[in-house]
């Protein structure tokens, strides 16, 4: 009887504790929902910049409508911020739109600094011009940058090709371990590589992801190092062995490089030498004879 009792209580209990958790559930929800929103951080002030980039990115990417532009035009400005490492989308509304608010700046400032007031439609005109190019120098010069990122970093991914290829691994493994491995050292030329990955795990052919790479970064020593893979897989040679020649050639015309650098350095001199030094030479040295010679002249004279 007693038992019977104790589990009647405990049934009772725990149906009145489901009414009150089902009755006091919205409530319940409200409470914990405050509690958990204040225990959480404040936004750092990295996550701040990056949600005023994206807000000035989605406000510049309005103007680009304004630029007239064709299909041929864009494809060629996709394919330079590719080149760039800029592969979203949203790069290329974010280029047109700065063609329009870089020349309107740039006029905005000619106004208020009051340059323009001689000749203000030349000013507002040279200014609208500079504004409209200034972003197609920047990408030009970020492009010369990562192509040269890429070109240092390749003897060393060579390398690191050539050992993983030579431990057993084959091609594709070994692409895929340089670019991790290498990541930090070389992000350039590693992105690229991922990419190479990625295509052939997509099924494309080795032969075609390599020249996707090629004509992606546009380097001369990656187009020469695709080409000779391509040869590699065609006539059946060592991979290994062509990676280290490829390696060694590359090293060898960075060596050849430097040399001409250096023995350009003879000519290049030329011109400060006669045009900064030679002149403080002169004054130094003939500078105390004239002013002897003026005091004798000046004595003969008088």
């Amino acid at each position: 009887m007693g038992i019977a009792i104790l589990s009647f209580i405990c049934v009772f209990f725990l149906i009145a504790s489901a009414g009150i958790l089902l009755f006091y559930r919205q409530s319940m929800v409200k409470r914990i929902s405050s509690v958990v929103a204040q225990s959480q951080p404040r936004a750092s002030f990295a996550d701040t910049l990056r949600s005023t980039g994206t807000s000035l990115s989605s406000m510049v990417k309005q103007f680009e409508r304004v630029v007239p532009k064709s299909q041929a035009e864009t494809s060629v400005i996709q394919q330079r911020m590719i080149r760039a490492g800029y592969r979203k989308d949203s790069t290329l509304s974010i280029f047109y739109g700065a063609k329009v608010l870089i020349p309107a700046a740039l006029c905005l400032v000619v106004f208020f600094t009051g340059i323009g007031k001689g000749n203000p439609f030349v000013i507002y005109v040279a200014a609208a011009g500079l504004g409209y190019l200034v972003p197609d120098f920047w990408l030009g010069r970020k492009i010369k940058a990562r192509q040269k990122e890429i070109r240092l970093g390749l003897p060393d991914v060579l390398d690191m090709l050539v050992i993983c290829v030579e431990a057993g691994l084959g091609l594709d493994q070994a692409t895929q371990k340089a670019a991790q491995e290498l990541a930090s050292a070389h992000p350039a030329l590693c992105d690229e590589l991922n990419i190479v990955v990625l295509e052939q795990s997509a099924g494309r052919a080795r032969t075609d992801a390599w020249k996707h790479l090629a004509e992606r970064t546009d380097v001369p020593t990656v187009r020469s190092l695709a080409s000779t893979l391509i040869q590699a897989e065609q006539y059946g040679t060592s991979v290994a062995k062509t990676l280290r020649t490829h390696s060694d050639t590359l090293r060898t015309q960075r060596i050849q490089q430097v040399e001409e650098m250096a023995a350009k350095t003879t000519v290049k001199l030329i011109f400060p030498l006669v045009l900064f030094i030679f002149p403080c030479l002169f004054l130094v040295t003939l500078g105390p004879a004239a002013i002897v010679m003026a005091d004798a002249f000046k004595n003969f004279f008088h």
